[in-house]
């Protein structure tokens, strides 16, 4: 379970790394290959509305990890326990 939220952890990072890439690739084409209309509002539209996908996406993060602690503090706890049972199982044994 932990490595699942690790690789989830992963993926929202790259996602949010990639949204800057291509926010950053995006400004760089429109300036190189349409110097004139560079100052319109298309692509500034576009860029903003990236800018509220990645806003998304960090929102979704930001709910995503409190999980991701829980989960450990569950799997702390249930190794715990496990642990316990073993040492009465052991001490039942003797």
């Amino acid at each position: 379970m932990e490595v699942e939220v690790n690789k989830l952890e992963l993926m929202f990072l790259k996602a949010d790394s990639d949204l800057d890439y291509f926010r950053y690739r995006l400004e760089y084409e429109i300036k190189t290959n349409h110097p004139d209309t560079a100052s319109k509002k298309n692509p500034v539209t576009l860029l903003k509305e990236l800018s509220a996908i990645k806003s998304g996406y960090q929102t979704l993060y930001s709910c995503f990890k409190p999980t991701a602690v829980e989960q450990e503090e569950i799997k702390n706890h249930i190794c715990a326990t496990v642990d316990k049972t073993m040492t009465v199982i052991q001490e039942l044994q003797k």
